[in-house]
């Protein structure tokens, strides 16, 4: 499609004068750009889709960057960076050093609220309504924020303060029935109630109209038929749940409908209350069938949440990347299937990510011991607290950045009780494009200063596997396993589980000179640089530090007198990580020699592919062998 308008914009100001054709023909733009462009470099894609005329309809309407929109997510942002100036770096989203595939507030003043994580938005919009009054500032303030997280508790949180508060506010509801995978729970239901019941709406905008119109006696008409309306409204709206919150219920308007979306927020910008309106939209509308490696054609809006970069001779196909092994998201999905099948006291809990955390194939195979809770990871770690108090045995598979958030029920609700929760953490270590939001940078240390917490870390598939079985034969507390996106390396889909003894770590390789300690696929970096050193006369001792908490401290007592150097290699922050733990022990049981850790830098790591973020990071081989000719007793290798 000929772009004709969408390369003039430089910001929102340029559409104020469109007409309602160029507006659709601009929608229609962005749209068709954002298909061709994502498809080549890669991004979340369906969301984006669904919010275009939405988007064209908030900038057309409010008076941004003074004006303040707040999206939740942030995935669904792509038509906002196109309006907001971002039209000629497009191309470089989610690349290193280019635009992110999220809001950034240091990217661009039209990035009122930076977000990454769901259901933030609602809260952040309130804490802005309320500066804008202590301020006396006269801006408006809408949030958008997805039907999925709106399952989040910290949403509910935020719409019970704001209705309270009374604050002026726009919360728009983008009902598509989705979050990453299909929605789930009574809340989806009662949106699904609202929308097949439009008769209230009709009602009401009925009674007014006719109150409006008797000669004398208005205000007291208006107040009677104020409580015929209300009982209309528990008779017709189930609960009348946003409107007993304190915000006005409008809707539901078709998202899609430019004319409907920009009348009805004209009509409704100025109210001085909290207001909730709710639109509903197709989740990657006007995304064209894509055709795959195996030469199928898809426009599953589950499929093409998110997609990976390519570059076919249609511009629009998609190869997908197959790596010379598993994914430990699919090694993970595979081993639970078969835990499963021995053990049926196994269930398994994710919160809104049965696809990224590859139980797509258990939910059909085993879907009365599967739980989808939506976007509530606090809810995950206490429901799976109260499974394990009746000898339920839960496996939660949770995203390492996703996982902090529920910190707190971790401490308290599990480990304080030492009830037996794996707690399984995909995205460990850093995540690629997605960024500092979404990088698993710290829950080696979030997790390893929780008294009495196991933590481990396969460097493999088949280690996974041995991990997974032994943290189900322990029963007296918690055990954690991180893992990466990344390849698993090896993995036996016939292999035999083995018991490791807690706290075990393994000689992957002796040697007599420098001794490096490495967590997860690590190991196979340090492999590697063994190699190397070996060429230069350095014989390396490589360990696979497979539980990261406790330590093998009998190892580690053996090597005090053994080796020169020490050498520690992790994905996560130097700052109460594993190389911290080896080097204190090592310093207070007697060792003199140098020690050097390699790890993710004290400050948040952008976005990139996994590999070039890596090796900024000098986590791979070459930061090793730097880490050998370093001179000081102690060094943190970090660019």
């Amino acid at each position: 499609m000929q772009l004709d308008l969408l390369p003039n914009i430089k910001s929102p100001a340029d559409i104020k004068d469109f007409s309602m054709d160029e507006l659709i023909q601009l929608a229609n733009e962005i749209r068709n750009h954002t298909i061709k462009v994502v498809s080549e470099v890669g991004g979340h894609l369906a969301p984006t889709l669904g919010v275009v005329e939405l988007t064209v309809a908030i900038h057309k309407v409010f008076d941004t960057p003074d004006d303040k929109i707040i999206w939740d997510v942030g995935h669904q942002g792509y038509a906002h960076k196109l309006l907001t100036g971002r039209f000629d770096t497009f191309s470089s989203i989610r690349k290193l050093g280019g635009l992110s595939g999220f809001l950034k507030r240091s990217e661009s003043e039209y990035d009122t609220f930076g977000a990454g994580h769901a259901s933030t938005s609602i809260s952040a919009a309130t804490g802005i309504a309320e500066a804008r009054k202590r301020t006396g500032k006269s801006y408006r303030v809408v949030s958008i924020i997805g039907d999925g997280s709106m399952t989040g508790g910290l949403a509910f949180e935020a719409l019970n303060n704001a209705g309270h508060l009374r604050t002026p506010m726009l919360v728009i509801l983008n009902d598509n029935e989705m979050s990453i995978s299909p929605n789930v729970g009574a809340l989806n239901t009662y949106l699904t109630k609202i929308v097949t019941n439009p008769l209230y709406n009709k009602i009401r905008d009925k009674i007014w109209d006719i109150s409006g119109k008797i000669p004398f006696g208005k205000s007291k008409a208006r107040t009677f038929l104020h409580r015929i309306e209300d009982s209309l409204k528990s008779l017709i709206v189930p609960g009348m749940l946003f409107e007993e919150l304190g915000f006005r219920y409008i809707g539901p308007i078709d998202g899609h409908n430019l004319n409907d979306l920009i009348s009805t927020l004209e009509k409704i910008k100025d109210l001085k209350t909290p207001v909730l309106l709710h639109i509903k939209t197709k989740k990657g509308k006007g995304m064209v069938s894509i055709k795959t490696e195996n030469g199928e054609y898809h426009n599953d809006a589950v499929k093409f949440h998110a997609v990976k970069p390519k570059k076919n001779d249609d511009g629009l196909s998609m190869k997908l990347n197959v790596p010379k092994a598993p994914i430990f998201q699919e090694v993970f999905g595979s081993l639970v299937c078969e835990i499963a099948k021995n053990r049926k006291d196994t269930v398994c809990i994710t919160a809104a990510m049965r696809e990224g955390t590859g139980l797509v194939n258990y939910a059909k195979d085993f879907s009365k011991r599967y739980y989808d809770v939506g976007i509530a990871e606090g809810h995950a770690v206490t429901f799976s607290a109260g499974l394990a108090t009746e000898g339920v045995r839960p496996i939660v598979a949770i995203y390492s950045t996703f996982l902090q958030r529920a910190f707190d029920h971790i401490v308290h609700d599990v480990t304080l009780q030492h009830l037996p929760v794996v707690f399984c953490l995909d995205r460990a270590g850093i995540a690629g494009e997605d960024g500092p939001t979404h990088h698993g940078a710290l829950d080696i240390a979030y997790l390893k200063c929780i008294q009495d917490m196991i933590v481990a870390a396969p460097m493999n598939g088949n280690e996974l596997r041995h991990l997974l079985y032994t943290a189900l034969d322990y029963n007296n507390g918690p055990f954690a396993i991180r893992y990466p996106k990344a390849s698993s390396e090896k993995f036996d889909v016939h292999g035999q589980a083995e018991l490791l003894p807690i706290g075990s770590w393994e000689v992957i390789r002796q040697g007599t000179d420098i001794v490096i300690l490495a967590v997860g696929p690590q190991v196979y970096e340090a492999l590697e640089a063994a190699e190397t050193l070996v060429q230069n006369g350095i014989a390396c001792e490589v360990v696979n530090c497979r539980f990261i908490k406790p330590m093998d401290t009998a190892y580690l007592k053996s090597i005090i007198g053994r080796f020169k150097q020490v050498i520690t290699i992790e994905e996560g922050v130097r700052t109460g990580g594993f190389g911290e733990s080896v080097s204190a022990w090592l310093s207070s049981n007697g060792y003199k020699n140098q020690i050097n850790l390699i790890s993710l830098p004290d400050k948040f790591v952008e976005h990139g592919s996994r590999i070039e973020l890596l090796n900024q990071c000098s986590i791979n081989k070459e930061g090793i062998i730097d880490a050998v000719s370093k001179k000081e007793k102690l060094v943190d290798i970090e660019n």
